[in-house]
């Protein structure tokens, strides 16, 4: 990576890594949709700590949305991350 290249990277990055980083992702309510989001985060983060995750079913019951408490390393791991949500069928929207 060149200098110019690390600068435009920070200017575009508001966050400091590594910072506390909250990764939500909602879906149709199931089983084990909160399970599905936890592993999907787990292929890009080395520790989920206990009580990180908190899960909310919509009004109706229809949907889930979980909400992952990440230590992030990097514009690069979130953006990985978002991706890999994004890929999953059963992932309506992310935030």
């Amino acid at each position: 990576m060149t200098e110019h290249s690390k600068d435009n990277e920070q200017q575009e990055s508001v966050l400091t890594f590594p910072c506390e980083f909250p990764v939500k992702a909602m879906g149709k309510s199931g089983e084990d949709f909160d399970a599905k989001v936890v592993s999907i985060i787990r292929q890009h983060v080395d520790d989920i700590k206990e009580g990180a995750v908190t899960t909310n079913t919509s009004k109706g019951g229809k949907y889930t949305s979980v909400t992952v408490m990440i230590t992030a390393t990097s514009k690069q791991q979130l953006d990985k991350i978002y991706q890999s949500l994004n890929d999953d069928s059963d992932i309506v929207m992310t935030l």
